[in-house]
């Protein structure tokens, strides 16, 4: 039997705003996925800890409030630090298109997607590039 991919969803920093998380969080859910929620308001300390302690394969980090640049670099650093740096980072939320790529060219995110993408595509790229433990 095949193990199935584990994903933590995040929502690190102040963002208030959660229904696009948990939208996700069932999506992959309901295609097979083993997921966690951490839940509103999470620092990248916590955010790492959880992810290393539930074994997860991909960290997957909604953010709206335009701190992504600070926040996924940290996330990455504390995952790097802590011996945890296969764990794959994704992310989704309000965030420019110039900024996606220095994310992604910066190592920071594996892929980010914004509104508009389609809970079919993000569960397909899940599926193409997790590396499952």
């Amino acid at each position: 039997m095949a193990k199935k991919i584990r994903v933590l969803v995040a929502k690190p920093g102040l963002d208030g705003h959660d229904r696009g998380a948990r939208v996700i969080a069932r999506a992959l859910r309901d295609a097979g996925m083993e997921v966690v929620y951490t839940g509103l308001h999470q620092t990248p300390e916590q955010i790492v800890e959880a992810a290393i302690q539930e074994d997860v394969d991909i960290v997957g980090l909604s953010v709206l409030s335009g701190a992504h640049m600070t926040l996924f670099p940290r996330i990455c650093q504390l995952l790097k630090e802590n011996g945890a740096d296969d764990i794959m980072v994704m992310g989704g939320g309000t965030i420019p298109e110039a900024d996606v790529m220095a994310l992604k060219e910066g190592g920071f995110a594996a892929e980010v997607f914004t509104p508009g993408t389609t809970i079919e595509t993000i569960v397909e790229w899940i599926n193409a590039n997790a590396k499952v433990q």
